[in-house]
This record gives structure tokens, C-alpha cells and sequence, in this order.
């Protein structure tokens, strides 16, 4: 059997010498063996028990409730290590919702949720063939919308990072919701609100007058990666889009 010094079990454990010393002299942890000479020896059993007591102490369990949690009768091990790790689960989560409360409080101090959205930021969650592909609609959209596009792309790039995200989470959002209500007719109330967030999204990008929004909603089906991209959501949102934009643009934005 596999021993270990007084010295080397401190080192194992990243504990002091002298804790080692306290938790024997308080029978919290007594060596199995000692040598001739009286020096403490540590086995398996010991080692499993140290860290026990770690990470009890790590859930801040004081000194003599683990002592009499250990030496309860039918203490086990198995299970107390599931224990454990739900707690300690429990606590990361804790402190990644601290960290993550920290982070947005630096970017509010120091004014980096402020910051421009960067090209990287842009085109976050696409493939390098995608960032290509969607550069090379952007000059594509230059060449047919001129400075409608070019009005895009710069109310984009002067978005803070903040504002960028909340654009992208509110386009997804009208998405799945269109998703969900797909087979009723697009002159219903719910479909025709819809057509009312999915109006307001497209103007963050620029003013969106009636024919514009018809013609966007034509696009949709004409043109294949736009159908690609909301037919992902369910087959078919393509034109149940042009369609609800359609009615929404003759019965509530013509005139």
C-alpha cells in the first residue's frame, strides 16, 4: 500500500504541513500509521477522507459538523461525493451569473457597450464561406438598392453591441413566431402583429414605406438565400411571410 508523508500529502493537497498537524490533533484526520521514528503516515483511506474534509470546508461546513458528519455511522462516501457536486454545481452557476453581472458592469463603467458593432460582431455564428458569401451580397444589395443599402449598412455599423444583439434577437423572434403561426389566414390579428414587429425590425436598417415592405416580402421568394433562411425556421415561412407582409403593407401601411 501506497503511503505518504506528512509533507507529501501537503503538497498533494495544497494544504499547509500545519493544517495536516491540527487536523490530527483534533482527531479530524489521524494518520494510519507512523513511522519508528513517529512521523505520520498517510494511505488511501486518509487521502479519501482529506478530501472529504475539503470539500466540506470548500461549502463552508465548519471544522466539527464535518468531523461528526464523517464518523456518523454508515457514512457514504458515494454519495456524499454526489452531494458534493451538485453543490459545487450549483455554486459555479452562481458565480458565472456574478460574472457575467461584473462583465456588463465594466462595459457600463468603462463605455464599451457603446462601441461600434464590429465586422466580427456582424457576422458572428457564420462560417468563413458564409462572411464571404454575405460580403458579397452586401455589394450585390449596393449594386441594386444604392443608397438604401448603403443607409443599412451604416445604421448597422453605428449599432453598440447591445443594439446589435437586441436587433438580432428581435428578427429571430418574429421568425419563430411566424413559424408558429403558420396555416392561419394572414389576415389574422395575431399574423397582422406580427407584421407590425417584423415592419418596425426592418426599419432599425431604413424607413420601410409600403412598396418597399411588399417588395422585401417578394424577395423572400425570389431570391433563394433568403427563402434558405426563413424556411430553416419551417418549410414554407418564406411565403407565408410575403404573403402577411403583402396584406400588412395594402391594409396598413398604403395610403
Amino acid at each position: 500500500m501506497k503511503v505518504r508523508t506528512v509533507r507529501q500529502l501537503a503538497t498533494l493537497a495544497g494544504i499547509s504541513v500545519r493544517t495536516l498537524h491540527h487536523y490530527d490533533q483534533i482527531k479530524l484526520l489521524k494518520p494510519s500509521a507512523r513511522t519508528e521514528a513517529g512521523y505520520r503516515l498517510y494511505g488511501e483511506a486518509d487521502l479519501l477522507r482529506l478530501q472529504q474534509i475539503l470539500f466540506f470546508k470548500e461549502l463552508d461546513f465548519p471544522l466539527a459538523e464535518i468531523q461528526a458528519i464523517l464518523d456518523r455511522p454508515g457514512f457514504d462516501q458515494a454519495q456524499a461525493l454526489r452531494n458534493h457536486r451538485r453543490m459545487l454545481g450549483e455554486r459555479a452557476e452562481r458565480l458565472a451569473r456574478l460574472l457575467r453581472t461584473v462583465d456588463r458592469t465594466i462595459a457600463k463603467l468603462t463605455g464599451e457597450d457603446t462601441m461600434p458593432v464590429t465586422d466580427e460582431e456582424l457576422y458572428e455564428g457564420f462560417s468563413p464561406k458564409e462572411r464571404e458569401e454575405y460580403k458579397g451580397y452586401e455589394a450585390e444589395a449596393r449594386e441594386r438598392w444604392g443608397e438604401m443599402a448603403a443607409e443599412s449598412q451604416h445604421h448597422v455599423r453605428q449599432m453598440s453591441k447591445a443594439q446589435w444583439q437586441a436587433v438580432k434577437d428581435e428578427g429571430d423572434a418574429v421568425s419563430r413566431l411566424m413559424a408558429e403561426l403558420m396555416g392561419r389566414p394572414v389576415s389574422d390579428p395575431q399574423v397582422q402583429a406580427a407584421m407590425a414587429r417584423q415592419h418596425a425590425w426592418i426599419e432599425n436598417f431604413y424607413p420601410c414605406s409600403a412598396e418597399i415592405f411588399r417588395g422585401l416580402g417578394q424577395m423572400y421568394v425570389d431570391d433563394q438565400r433568403f427563402t434558405a433562411n426563413y424556411d430553416k425556421y419551417r418549410p414554407g415561412l418564406a411565403v407565408f411571410m410575403r404573403d402577411a407582409m403583402t396584406y400588412y403593407a395594402e391594409h396598413s401601411l398604403a395610403g
